[in-house]
């Protein structure tokens, strides 16, 4: 079976299918040797059920394998209430990232998605380990402005590998509204917040960090007076804060620099060191 269709379809498709194709529901039940997700990646022995109700999968439970002992799951299940809660694991990311195409040379990685969704309204949270990014041109330009320009060569050479990535974030019609992205690696830390308006407006803030400088931070701890203001008067920069605003074709970005790390991303930055 050739699946690159309905998976571009899952992820991108913003509205439920209003076409009325089946007449009455039902429960199909899928075993497949072979699903092609694209012109590379194939999984095999596809199992599990699909539940059909008014023309929209109320329970669906699939899963699948890569090679080397990698899997893909999938699962809808609606609640009583009318949640639809939808979970999507895969031990090899790279099949479902690399259709988004602002992200260049992603490679390895795996995937843990879930969100609920109610009354048009979706909130989400996107999780992915171990990965190594090599282009994301709103990255290479953000590191240039911010001197760390011996990063953001990496970043276009061999690629900066990452811990982990969170996002939080929530859908309702055509805006994307971020709560909280979170990202963690050997060489910088993000974190960041704000909305995309499809097709209109982009408007994204957060805080940069080195990675040399979180080290030092963490190594004061518990000196909080110490890690909000250093040791000496003046002490070099902690990161950078940064606005990237404007329409998806022109973004602004702007970078300043900042000798304080805010609480909320020491917290979060102990919270995953904590975790691993």
């Amino acid at each position: 079976m050739n699946a690159n269709s309905i998976v571009t379809n899952l992820l991108e498709s913003k509205k439920e299918n209003e076409n009325k194709i089946f007449k009455n529901n039902f429960n199909l039940k899928i075993n497949l040797n072979e699903v092609y997700i694209d012109e590379i990646y194939v999984v095999k022995n596809l199992q599990g059920l699909i539940s059909i109700k008014d023309n929209k999968v109320v329970d669906a439970n699939l899963s699948a394998n890569f090679e080397n002992n990698k899997n893909i799951v999938f699962s809808i299940e609606t609640t009583d209430n009318g949640e639809k809660i939808t979970k999507l694991y895969s031990s090899k990311a790279k099949p479902l990232v690399k259709r988004y195409k602002f992200i260049k040379g992603f490679d390895e990685g795996n995937l843990d998605f879930i969100s609920t969704k109610k009354n048009e309204k979706s909130v989400s949270n996107l999780k992915i380990y171990d990965f190594k990014l090599k282009e994301v041109p709103a990255l290479t330009k953000l590191l240039t402005l911010a001197s760390l320009q011996g990063i953001a060569d990496i970043l276009t050479g061999e690629g900066i590998r990452f811990d982990e990535f969170e996002m939080k974030f929530n859908n309702q019609k055509n805006l994307m509204t971020i709560d909280e992205l979170y990202a963690i690696g050997p060489a910088i830390s993000i974190l960041m917040s704000g909305y995309v308006e499809e097709g209109k407006l982009i408007s994204l803030r957060g805080t940069l960090v080195p990675a040399t400088t979180i080290n030092k931070t963490i190594s004061k701890i518990p000196l909080l007076g110490k890690i909000l203001v250093g040791d000496k008067t003046g002490e070099g920069v902690f990161g950078v804060s940064f606005k990237i605003k404007g329409p998806p074709k022109d973004l602004e970005t702007s970078v300043n620099p900042i000798k304080t790390l805010t609480p909320r991303f020491i917290t979060r930055t102990l919270e995953k060191i904590k975790r691993n």
